[in-house]
């Protein structure tokens, strides 16, 4: 179950958020009392409630906006308790002062906003001791070993607890709670309205991660990355799942690089099956991984890593899904001979999934130019897959059929850029720009405005996801679905 949390400063708004929440599907909403700025009247906001409620005033110290007396607040939890609320929060350190009165239920909770203590175990023994129904623990996240630290607290525990992270390394905690045994979790009524660090939106928690299908039995899948935010491969992901009926929930887990060791250590006890892995895990990931298919060996980066009987499979999709792409577009899909030999590609960037393409054009004798923005970097790859590489000046100085985008100049939120000027562009070229969001680039656009060919980065993103979906579930990806998610985030109406 989702608890929405509400904080508005005036009673007919918070009640209206509350009923249209309801009207939306949600069991249980948190009325955060300490948002209210006009006299308090919460006869009103309890009468003829729509579902359970759970009543908290929280004070400025724990995160809240109450700045009053605290004779007054705990006159307002006590009122609360009087007039049957099914739920009143009370923090640790007021428990024994509120006692036990009627139906309402004991929800004893502790806040911390710097980091997530050693001593979690201990911290639950003292509050279960509160005459506590639920015990509520929040702690901000370090670090993702801190996400499994609490889940495990979760699931160890002998009464209902409810126990996540806060910011965006602690996302997985409010996601994988129900896994644990959680009695709920915790969701805000919009994405731009969060009460708390990384406090999810409603409609993501019940909609993108299917929050109230996650059981024990529950697969995880995900994707690293450091940042994340910006991935929208759980998007694409956890449509396809929820289109075949798979009882999984692919989670982002952002890992800074010092805490990737740790993370990969943790897999296990989190039940992570399969992972995509990108910026910047591709290559620093490899000395983890006990099997590699023959495009890791020769790519050296990872963009893929399955679990399975004890062993971490490194896979890298990102090859495949780019010459499909650039042969299909090239009328050769499928043929004996690749229609990229012998043809000039100009592939500018040197990442991870620069080096994911040389490697495929070497495969299909493609003669291959590359230029960035190091020029250190472009040497070092050019020397490593036989290619040639030439200052990022001069980039538009060389004759070439294919031109590449392997940067991110031209994503999101800066699409005003492009890595190619559009002057030098001809009808002759095919134009592929690997960056998906948005689809149509400004390279994108002013390549076809000159009757180039063009491939985008959605046809690159969608078919890496398609295979990735294969290693993990062994199940053919629903394409269409992907394909139509993805176009859907990535225009005007997001989460």
């Amino acid at each position: 179950m989702i608890c929405v949390s509400i904080g508005r400063s005036r009673h007919k708004h918070l009640l209206a958020e509350y009923h249209e929440l309801v009207k939306r599907g949600a069991q249980l909403v948190e009325l955060r009392l300490d948002y209210v700025a006009s006299r308090l009247n919460l006869q009103r906001l309890l009468k003829d409630r729509p579902c359970p409620v759970i009543i908290t005033c929280r004070r400025e110290e724990d995160g809240g906006k109450f700045s009053g007396e605290e004779q007054a607040r705990q006159m307002v939890l006590r009122e609360a308790v009087a007039l049957g609320a099914e739920y009143v929060d009370l923090e640790d350190d007021i428990a024994e002062s509120i006692p036990r009165y009627g139906q309402s239920k004991r929800i004893i909770s502790y806040h911390n906003f710097r980091h997530t203590p050693d001593d979690l175990d201990e911290i639950y023994k003292r509050l279960s001791s509160l005459d506590a129904d639920i015990v509520k623990i929040t702690t901000m996240a370090q670090n993702p070993h801190d996400n499994l630290r609490m889940l495990e607290m979760v699931k160890n525990a002998d009464l209902p607890t409810v126990g996540m992270c806060m910011g965006d390394i602690g996302t997985p905690s409010r996601i994988l709670m129900g896994k644990y045994g959680a009695p709920f979790s915790y969701a805000t009524f919009h994405h731009e309205r969060a009460l708390a660090p990384g406090q999810l939106a409603f409609d993501q928690m019940k909609d993108l991660y299917r929050y109230d299908s996650i059981t024990e039995d529950t697969q995880v899948f995900g994707v690293i990355a450091d940042p994340i935010a910006h991935s929208l491969s759980p998007h694409i992901h956890n449509a396809a799942l929820a289109e075949q009926g798979v009882n999984a929930v692919y989670v982002p887990f952002r890992v800074p690089p010092d805490s990737l060791s740790q993370f990969i250590e943790d897999v296990p006890r989190l039940g992570i099956k399969g992972l995509s892995v990108t910026i910047p895990h591709k290559e620093a990931v490899k000395k983890h991984v006990t099997k590699v298919t023959p495009a890791v060996k020769g790519i050296k980066a990872v963009n893929t890593l399955v679990f399975r009987d004890g062993e971490v499979i490194g896979c890298n999709t990102d090859c495949t899904a780019a010459m499909d792409a650039l042969e299909h577009a090239m009328g050769g899909a499928g043929q004996e001979a690749s229609p990229l030999q012998d043809k000039r590609v100009l592939l500018m960037g040197a990442g991870g999934v620069s080096r994911a393409i040389l490697y495929g054009l070497k495969q299909r004798g493609a003669r291959t130019i590359l230029a960035s923005r190091t020029r250190e970097r472009a040497d070092k790859l050019s020397t490593e897959f036989g290619a040639k590489a030439v200052d990022w000046g001069a980039r538009h100085t060389v004759p070439v059929d294919v031109v590449i985008n392997g940067t991110p100049i031209g994503m999101h939120p800066n699409v005003d850029e492009t890595p190619y000027n559009r002057s030098y562009l001809k009808p002759s070229m095919l134009v592929f720009d690997t960056v998906y969001n948005p689809e149509s680039t400004l390279l994108i656009k002013e390549a076809r405005s000159h009757g180039c060919h063009t491939v985008t980065g959605v046809e690159m993103f969608v078919g890496q996801a398609k295979l990735q979906y294969y290693l993990f579930t062994n199940k053919e990806a629903p394409l269409d679905v992907m394909k139509a998610t993805l176009k859907r985030v990535t225009g005007p109406v997001k989460y």
